[in-house]
């Protein structure tokens, strides 16, 4: 009886110890009997260093960790287990894979959901309701991203100092700034000669400021009630001369052409020219 006690304790336990190393085992391959758990495939194009077990976070917390690695030519496939069955996600989820820090580390991979929060009644991941149009639901594929390192940063600014010297930036800017200094000394040159051309106009404009304030003042004059009475007053003094004039000189016409007042005339003035004879006789003998 005592044998049979100690056979099945000794039975027992082998039966534990082989029960805890496969636990064991399997819990190092990344799957966790008994634990709510759902999985997801993410893409990369590159997969920086990111290995079986990397850890998996979402706004920082670790929810799983990578569950397997497949390398394609057209992409870095992994699979990631998360261990957190109520985690709900919003559509559009991207996975960002990249170093702990910035300096380096290992590297795992961070969910990012961009999308509206859903509500407390939302379907679990693995529910058969889970809307795949809405949500990250179990089996779903999400993008990969790769996070920005001190490598990558460094890279980026050896690509852009080499686009840099290829493109000849620096001699380009310096020719410019040559450019940029020749135009304002012309730009210089021209202000210059535009004063002194200013100067020599000097005189014309004030003189044309003068004839300006001249016609100023006359088109005032005019528009004075008692200019305009005179100015009319004299044009019609001028009218009636004229016609003064005309008569007088119809009169005249009229007695030049009479010939028997023209005889008249004749005669009149050979008689003075005899009188004058007969009274001053030694001035005119003279």
């Amino acid at each position: 009886m005592r044998r049979s006690v100690r056979d099945a304790i000794v039975g027992f336990t082998l039966i534990g110890g082989i029960v805890g190393f496969a636990s064991t085992a399997l819990w190092l391959r990344g799957l966790r009997l008994g634990a709510g758990h759902w999985s997801l495939t993410a893409r990369f194009n590159d997969a920086a260093g990111l290995a079986e077990r990397s850890p998996v976070t979402y706004r920082g917390i670790l929810v799983g960790s990578v569950r397997s690695i497949e390398v394609t030519p057209e992409a870095v496939v992994a699979e990631l287990e998360i261990n957190q069955a109520d985690l709900r996600l919003p559509l559009p989820v991207t996975a960002t894979v990249g170093a702990g820090s910035l300096l380096g580390g290992d590297a795992q991979v961070a969910l990012v959901s961009a999308g509206p929060s859903l509500p407390q009644n939302a379907p679990l991941p693995r529910g058969a309701a889970c809307q795949p149009t809405l949500q990250l639901c179990n089996g779903g594929t999400v993008v990969g991203r790769e996070a920005p390192s001190l490598s990558t940063v460094t890279a980026t600014m050896q690509a852009l100092l080499a686009q840099v010297q290829d493109e000849r930036v620096i001699p380009n800017v310096a020719a410019s700034l040559e450019q940029i200094e020749a135009s304002t000394k012309e730009f210089e040159a021209l202000t210059l000669q535009l004063q002194d051309e200013l100067a020599k106009a000097a005189p014309v404009i004030r003189n044309l400021e003068l004839a300006t304030a001249h016609l100023k003042n006359i088109v005032a004059s005019l528009d004075n009630p008692q200019t305009l009475s005179e100015l009319q007053q004299t044009a019609a003094n001028a009218a009636q001369l004229t016609a003064t004039i005309d008569a007088v000189g119809g009169d005249v016409a009229q007695l030049t052409g009479d010939p028997e007042f023209m005889e008249g005339v004749r005669n009149l003035t050979i008689g003075l020219g005899e009188l004058f004879g007969e009274i001053y006789p030694a001035q005119t003998a003279q």
